[in-house]
């Protein structure tokens, strides 16, 4: 199964808000995997295929992780969280 983590400060905020939203596209698009939360200190140690991150702390993440990390520009803005959670799910099957 696809782990996804969401990553904000201290694991706790706003990457609880964006698991939410990455939950409901999964089951709205009808696929599976498992999201849990992260904080931007411990992130690169918790096992994922994917990270999910603000504009502000990817720069501190990418450096760290040998996984892809999904910019969200706006974490209330479904429509971007939703066309970068298809789009990441897409690239799977290629």
């Amino acid at each position: 199964m696809v782990k996804i983590q969401t990553v904000c400060g201290f694991g706790c905020g706003s990457s609880l808000f964006l698991k939410m939203k990455i939950e409901d596209i999964l089951k709205e698009n009808k696929l599976e995997a498992e999201v849990f939360c992260g904080d931007v200190g411990t992130c690169a140690s918790a096992p994922c295929d994917v990270i999910f991150t603000s504009e502000e702390l990817a720069d501190r993440i990418m450096g760290r992780v040998n996984v892809p990390v999904v910019v969200i520009k706006s974490f209330v803005n479904k429509k971007d969280v939703t066309e970068k959670t298809l789009a990441f799910f897409e690239s799977l099957n290629k």
